[in-house]
């Protein structure tokens, strides 16, 4: 039989590592800050078009903006902690699924502990399971 487990993988921090992980926060904040601005222009439009509904586009544009801004402190938040964090560390990148044999006699417990797999600058370093 065969189960579907999660798996954690983790990168160790390198110099390389870190600046494109730090790139790629930038790049995110950047892009939900242009959508922020693309928002605003859109509510600034529609408000002129439809007087009637004013009220009902301002607090539907309010939220999708406050919901960007969230993400943005978010994305700001795990900056600075990049920023704290020493060559070396491990880093949670992501979550993924994996096919697990199970059998007849195997220990349940050793089945149900969960496993890793340590990524340095994009090699598999270690599997722990």
């Amino acid at each position: 039989m065969q189960l579907i487990k999660k798996v954690i993988v983790k990168q160790v921090l390198t110099e390389k590592s870190k600046t494109k992980l730090h790139d790629t926060l930038q790049q995110d904040k950047r892009q939900l800050e242009l959508e922020c601005e693309q928002l605003s222009f859109e509510q600034r439009k529609l408000s002129r078009k439809h007087n009637a509904a004013k009220h009902d586009i301002i607090k539907r544009f309010n939220h999708e903006l406050e919901q960007r801004k969230d993400q943005i402190n978010l994305l700001d938040f795990k900056l600075e902690q990049l920023s704290l964090l020493d060559l070396g560390s491990e880093v949670i990148e992501k979550e993924i699924d994996a096919i697990v044999n199970v059998d007849i006699g195997d220990k349940w417990s050793e089945l149900n502990e969960p496993a890793s797999i340590i990524v340095k600058d994009d090699v598999v370093i270690r599997i722990d399971t």
